[in-house]
């Protein structure tokens, strides 16, 4: 039998979750010019999650974004090298062999190293709802370019020849495959490249084993999920990857898909990222006073 007190409590959260969910948004701000090498998403709703698929993307529940700025390419390995030659960034090593041509996809960086990166271009590490508004495109697509199933004319992933779409790689287990140069596929409707596929992308949030776990934290307006973006959450040690990649079938590529690792990424894991901005940062990277 379930406790007087269990049902009050579990009354209170409903109450929390409803009233954050539809709290008001604030006023839309319009697009701005795009710092270089970003694209605008503009505010409003967009559909997060899933009720299909699994239990870690359910429920599906609409939510409210202000107006951001996305990468369209994820960072290159030259970008990186550009960062830790300035001193503002740290080295990463890449582990395997075939992965550090100038244009493919930097990875192998922790979470704590695509934070620093991102700060370091004046810009931070995407929430997870600003990455996926950015994956679905305004119609809330399963894949970046609609609901059709990802094949490697679309994206860089594991199909029947093998990964990355039976390119092998140079250098001791060339069945592993390898990432292609960032921008090889076609773009989705915002511009940007690669948002299934090539290479898993940190974000900022905390992994919560469901939307329902997290809680209001995970709804209404411009989410920041577990702790609300906290440094320290309590209950949590693992941050959230997306997009898929070379190395995983076309399932994992979805634009609600979701894996978690730890920050440090320890094990070691091939996973790259990408840089967001919100209008304050996008105002100062093009020098545009509000």
């Amino acid at each position: 039998m379930i406790s007087p007190a269990k049902i009050l409590l579990s009354l209170i959260i409903s109450m929390s979750l409803i009233y954050h969910a539809t709290a008001t948004p604030p006023k839309s701000e319009a697009c701005i010019e795009a710092p270089k090498g970003m694209a605008c998403i503009a505010a409003g709703d967009f559909v997060r999650g899933s009720n299909e698929g699994r239990r870690n993307v359910r429920p599906e529940a609409t939510v409210w974004l202000q107006t951001f700025y996305m990468d369209t390419h994820e960072v290159t390995v030259a970008d990186y090298k550009a960062c830790v030659a300035s001193g503002k960034c740290t080295r990463a090593r890449t582990v395997y062999s075939d992965f550090s041509r100038d244009q493919q996809p930097k990875v192998g960086a922790s979470w704590y190293q695509a934070v620093e990166f991102c700060k370091a271009q004046g810009k931070h590490l995407p929430t997870e709802a600003e990455w996926e508004k950015a994956a679905r495109g305004t119609e809330g697509w399963k894949f970046p370019w609609g609901n059709e199933n990802a094949t490697c004319e679309r994206a860089v992933i594991k199909d029947r020849r093998g990964r990355s779409c039976g390119v092998r790689k140079r250098g001791r287990g060339p069945e592993k495959g390898r990432t292609f140069v960032v921008g090889t596929k076609a773009p989705n409707q915002y511009g940007l490249y690669d948002m299934a596929g090539n290479a898993w992308e940190w974000v900022y949030d905390w992994y919560s084993s469901g939307y329902k776990r997290c809680g209001e934290s995970c709804l209404g307006i411009n989410p920041r999920g577990p702790c609300d973006g906290a440094e320290k959450c309590r209950g949590y040690s693992k941050r959230v990857v997306r997009g898929g990649s070379w190395y995983w079938p076309a399932d994992y590529s979805t634009t609600y898909f979701r894996r978690a690792h730890f920050p440090s990424n320890k094990p070691y894991h091939h996973y790259g990222f990408r840089c967001a901005a919100s209008l304050a940062e996008a105002r100062k990277l093009t020098q545009v006073a509000p």
